[in-house]
């Protein structure tokens, strides 16, 4: 009896795929992990969707795997090791375990899965980490001193910024979060952050029946009754990069989501520039003491002769409020979304706003 303990301690189960060897398990819920974003938690998994969510470790050892699985086998993930992106991971809808890096040399190391990819992509359920023969967990990453929040679009998701075909294809081989000028500013500054974004989305209305001051509170995005809970994360500096897609669906009568929100009639410029200030107190009102800064751009809703820089300009105006701050990126001038170049120069442009405006 005492060697099958045994051996259930040490070996791992064979219908996982798992090799008979000592290993060092590490659950979900096990406070040597460090987690980043709105990710829920059970007592033996955490569940991620959100864009940019990563979970992080420190150890040492020669190699860590995962024990994961996914809701459409559709998501990727970066592999991130000692702040080196090594590989990427496509879980399965399978339970199963994945070998996300081997043959590292002995010492301390750190490992990060950075979800790539939006909640549209569906959901993936991490039950654990398993270190190789001899490794030990090390206490967490420490929290960086500065956080961000961004509320935005498929620019904030990085959608198609990989795609160099020219064709700006959404899919997840294509999208990649980490190369969107939100985690580019976030690792500028050393900063946590959290990407609230959605492809599609806007505040007055979006490609799909959802608004962001409908879904902006949600822990799962998909489910209404499912909330986040503000106080776990409290960012200094807030970025809104919103009204790109309120700027195309509001001029297409024929459109669903048009009919839906408007009826026959578009919206009136007063009716936009209080549905923007009313989100704005929304964030507001949330995050009492943050810096909110409202971007537009790099798309066409900044290109000469736009409407929508000022009606964000007389809503920002209206909330006389000396830390919420607008900023426009120019127009990109090419089109589809933002280029993996384009990206960066959005970043570049908001950091030098941040650095010359903005003391944190």
């Amino acid at each position: 009896m005492r060697l099958k303990n045994l051996l259930i301690s040490f070996c791992l189960v064979i219908a996982f795929g798992f090799n008979c060897i000592a290993q060092t398990i590490i659950k979900a819920n096990n406070p040597h992990i460090r987690y980043e974003g709105r990710i829920a938690m059970t007592d033996s998994t955490a569940e991620l969707s959100w864009t940019a969510s990563s979970i992080k470790i420190n150890f040492t050892g020669t190699g860590v795997n995962a024990l994961l699985k996914d809701e459409r086998a559709d998501n990727n993930y970066n592999i991130i090791v000692d702040n080196k992106v090594v590989n990427i991971l496509h879980p399965l809808q399978t339970k199963k375990v994945y070998s996300l890096v081997s043959g590292l040399p002995a010492g301390k190391h750190s490992l990060v899965l950075f979800k790539r990819t939006e909640w549209a992509m569906g959901k993936t359920w991490f039950y654990q980490f398993q270190l190789e023969k001899g490794g030990k967990v090390l206490p967490p990453p420490p929290a960086h001193k500065r956080k961000i929040e961004f509320f935005g679009n498929s620019i904030s998701c990085g959608y198609a910024v990989e795609d160099t075909s020219g064709k700006d294809r959404g899919t997840s081989p294509y999208e990649n979060a980490y190369l969107s000028y939100t985690a580019l500013t976030a690792r500028h500054f050393n900063a946590d952050f959290h990407n609230t974004s959605k492809s599609g989305i806007g505040i007055t209305v979006s490609w799909f029946p959802l608004t962001m001051p409908e879904m902006y509170d949600r822990l799962d995005a998909t489910d209404p009754n499912s909330k986040w809970d503000f106080s776990k994360y409290t960012p200094d500096v807030v970025v809104i990069n919103l009204f790109q897609n309120d700027s195309w669906i509001v001029k297409l009568t024929n459109n669903e989501q048009f009919k839906a929100r408007f009826g026959a009639i578009p919206p009136t410029p007063e009716f936009i520039i209080n549905a923007y200030a009313d989100f704005v107190r929304k964030i507001r009102g949330r995050y009492p003491k943050a810096h909110i800064i409202c971007i537009l751009g790099s798309m066409d809703a900044t290109k000469a002769g736009s409407p929508w820089p000022g009606y964000i300009d007389k809503a920002v105006a209206g909330l006389n409020d000396h830390n919420i701050y607008t900023h426009f990126i120019p127009y990109k001038n090419t089109n589809g979304h933002p280029s993996v170049k384009e990206q960066q120069a959005l970043a570049d442009d908001l950091i030098g706003f941040i650095e010359q405006n903005i003391k944190w």
